[in-house]
């Protein structure tokens, strides 16, 4: 958001960027991790000519490690934790380390790294009471303004929900499930130690990932966040904040979040998450939203919103239903949520994931806010003149290959239907025999003001490597990069391309 008046867009330059979310990030433990291994990928980035990292939530996930579901909207996932940098402070000895899990080849083992690294921060934090060091910079961390919204519900959520094997809030003892006052005295002391260790994983969260930011800004790389729109029904905000969902007197959702059938799926997306009451967020003045902004800009330079037709009108299904087909619009805060977070933080750059069935309404709000959209290859041969077309595409915009919800180009392009590759051919002017090269290049030479290819088209990869499917519950965000993918020539044939589509460039500054 730019000046007085509403959002805009970023720094006006052409520029590149790669999709990769740190899970995926190669290296020798079960998860990848950001702490050496993303150091050596920004070094491998800025060789390639890029200036954007664009990453999925950073969040702690819930159950099927979606980070679009996250338990907090402000919390660092522990996964994301270095091991390596642990040991380097001394926090951890080099043979905690020995005899790490590996998991599988290419793949991220959640649940193998979230055992294995929960041990791995008890050894850090016995050894951090026991030495007495870096206790100030604890303590700071926890008085910071910046945490003073959610460090001490999201310590007491973590605690209370591991105390009782991982069963919802609202399952538990009524007077904590409704945030009686002394019931939430009595559980912060009853779990003080638990709270505490909670509060030292994401101080060791927040400074690990403000080095990751400080080593890709040395290399003159932006990172690009992103902001779901909805969070988990079992998160501390739903908990902490209760009255801003939509949620019955027992604590469960009354209506619930998801799309309409879609490009995805027949029956459309289900999600599961509760609606907002977006009166009861105007009454407050926008403030829960207006901390998770500040707290997102913490983790990134720019944030994406997610789902941005959502803020225009989103699907509200009852939370009786089996699919999303029975749901209906209801409108969201339109521009009054934007101007009360100008008002409070004032310019914000954002960019808006403004997919899937964009109406004059959500066309209209993208406008008068000035963010830039996104703009799909995957998306532009399935009907004549498709405003994802490249030449449909205007510079306020980011122009993708495929997104994370997509099948990697080469797994698309083997799939698509005869007319649609037809057109694509036609397009690219090709054989079709390297279609990610087609589409990077297409990309690449969009007058869109940046261009973002998910690593998996970079490293010219098969649907065997796609992030997610929409509407599969399982089996997604799995997928991993190897080291030895991470090649001199990618990087010096990707930075050739840089050059000749001149996205290594400052725009003219916009009048």
């Amino acid at each position: 958001m730019t000046g007085t008046g509403p959002p805009g867009p970023p720094p006006a330059r052409r520029r590149a960027g790669v999709l990769l979310h740190p899970s995926s990030l190669p290296g020798r433990f079960p998860c990848g991790e950001a702490g050496p291994e993303a150091v050596r990928f920004l070094a491998w980035a800025q060789a390639a000519g890029q200036s954007l990292w664009q990453v999925l939530p950073l969040g702690p996930t819930a159950g099927g490690d979606s980070p679009y579901g996250g338990t907090s909207a402000f919390a660092g996932n522990p996964l994301f934790i270095s091991s390596e940098w642990l040991e380097e402070e001394g926090w951890l000895s080099p043979w905690d380390l020995t005899g790490a899990p590996s998991g599988s080849p290419g793949s991220c083992d959640f649940r193998v790294a979230a055992r294995w690294k929960e041990s791995l921060l008890r050894e850090a934090w016995r050894r951090f009471r026991s030495e007495g060091r870096g206790q100030a910079d604890l303590a700071a961390f926890r008085d910071e303004p910046g945490q003073a919204f959610w460090l001490a519900d999201w310590a007491l959520f973590a605690a209370a929900r591991r105390a009782r094997g991982g069963r919802g809030w609202w399952t538990w003892e009524a007077p904590l499930a409704r945030r009686d006052p002394d019931a939430l005295s009595r559980a912060r002391a009853e779990l003080a130690e638990e709270v505490a260790f909670e509060e030292f994983v994401q101080f060791l969260f927040f400074r690990g990932w403000a080095r990751v930011r400080a080593e890709a800004a040395a290399r003159g790389i932006q990172i690009l966040g992103d902001l779901p729109i909805y969070v988990a029904h079992d998160s501390a905000d739903v908990w902490a904040h209760r009255e801003l969902f939509a949620l019955d007197a027992a604590g469960l959702p009354e209506r619930v979040a998801g799309v309409p059938p879609d490009y995805f799926s027949a029956t459309g997306q289900l999600w599961g998450y509760p609606v907002y009451r977006w009166d009861a967020c105007a009454r407050e003045g926008y403030a829960w939203w207006i901390e998770r902004l500040r707290s997102n800009l913490r983790l990134a330079d720019v944030v994406r919103l997610d789902h941005f037709r959502g803020f225009a009108a989103f699907w509200d299904v009852g939370a009786s239903e089996t699919t999303a087909i029975g749901g209906r619009w209801t409108p969201g805060p339109g521009r009054a949520l934007f101007d009360a977070v100008r008002r409070e933080l004032g310019p914000v750059p954002l960019v808006a994931e403004d997919l899937g069935l964009i109406t004059e309404e959500v066309s209209a709000l993208l406008a008068e806010l000035g963010l830039p959209g996104m703009k799909v290859l995957h998306f532009a041969f399935s009907e004549d003149d498709s405003p994802h077309l490249p030449h449909r595409h205007v510079e306020n915009a980011l122009v993708y290959t495929g997104t994370h919800d997509n099948d990697t180009t080469r797994g698309w392009a083997a799939a698509l239907p005869a007319a649609e590759r037809a057109r694509y051919l036609e397009y690219a002017g090709g054989s079709g025999a390297d279609p990610a090269a087609d589409l990077i290049r297409i990309a690449y030479e969009s007058v869109a003001g940046t261009a973002v290819v998910p690593l998996q088209d970079v490293f010219d990869l098969g649907t065997e490597a796609r992030m997610n499917t929409p509407g599969k519950p399982e089996g997604n965000w799995a997928w991993r990069a190897r080291a030895e993918d991470f090649t001199v020539e990618r990087a010096t044939r990707l930075r050739r391309l840089v050059e000749l589509t001149g996205r290594s460039k400052e725009l003219p500054a916009s009048s």
